[in-house]
């Protein structure tokens, strides 16, 4: 079915959720995961950057260790993408994945018109197919 499943995370605790859930989908369908994190914003300034690279990376790292404990093959990619939707879909493009797992926060009405979805505009945009763990 998908050998190759992108899972796009942002350290919360609804990404944490999609996380688990993706790897065991990933796990039942024997596919590879990939793990991602974007470092939105270019003008942070190099402390600021320094940071939120690190933080992406230690995101990563605890997606690797959770792979790692259910036997899944996985790899990583944490950049800084002009906004979150297009780091995913360039993402999973660039790892060659054949598929998205990614969280929905749920967020309706004044939240959702300001802030916009990111799911959302992965959902419209991307030409393979995105699964959305509520």
């Amino acid at each position: 079915m998908f050998k190759r499943i992108l899972i796009p995370t942002d350290g919360s605790k609804v990404a944490d959720k999609a996380v688990k859930a993706g790897i065991r989908f990933a796990r039942e369908v024997g596919a590879k995961v990939v793990g991602y994190c974007a470092m939105i914003d270019g003008r942070l300034s190099a402390e600021l950057d320094s940071q939120a690279k690190a933080a992406g990376e230690k995101t990563l790292a605890a997606m690797a260790r959770l792979a790692r404990a259910g036997r899944v093959r996985f790899d990583s990619l944490c950049d800084k993408p002009a906004t979150a939707y297009d780091g995913i879909i360039a993402a999973a493009r660039r790892k060659k994945c054949d598929a998205i797992f990614m969280a929905s926060h749920g967020r309706s009405g004044l939240v959702k018109l300001v802030m916009g979805s990111v799911t959302q505009k992965v959902l419209a945009q991307s030409k393979i197919p995105v699964v959305v763990y509520r």
